[in-house]
């Protein structure tokens, strides 16, 4: 049995059901659109207040060259790497314990070894926060510092 004019009927609901399909989904995208959330300041202000909190961020770490003492330790260190600073005074007097002077700081750079025969060991960069960065300049002033990788 066949009903007549049944393939075109088809069709026109199929059609039907595309146009509402889309005119739901403009006005789902208008809903959207009329109903986000509102904002009192321009993005032009919103990114000029988002700008000192990232320099904030950035001041907290800063870069650090340290010498260290055994200069073929330093060879084996790569840019990104994290290290240990070790702080251990060499004369009996002092004590001659070691102390963890810097925790987990990341290599920034390996500057390439100096030709001057008078400096002992080898440079390296870190990135440490500030009060780190003041307690290894004071411990390389005053002991041998060495680096353990984590």
């Amino acid at each position: 049995m066949r009903v007549r004019g049944g393939y075109p009927r088809l069709r026109g609901l199929l059609r039907h059901r595309r146009r509402a399909m889309a005119a739901g989904l403009a006005m789902t995208a208008a809903a959207l659109a009329t109903a986000g959330p509102r904002e009192a300041a321009p993005p032009q202000a919103r990114a000029a207040a988002v700008q000192p909190a990232r320099e904030g961020r950035s001041v907290d770490r800063v870069t650090a060259p340290v010498r260290i003492a055994d200069a073929d330790a330093v060879r084996l260190l790569r840019t990104g790497d994290r290290v240990d600073v070790i702080a251990a005074d060499g004369s009996p007097a002092g004590g001659g314990t070691p102390r963890v002077v810097a925790s987990g700081a990341r290599v920034s750079e390996v500057p390439e070894r100096g030709e001057s025969p008078v400096e002992s060991g080898a440079l390296v960069v870190l990135s440490v926060p500030r009060d780190t960065a003041a307690r290894l300049a004071g411990a390389g002033a005053s002991a041998r510092l060495a680096v353990t990788l984590r």
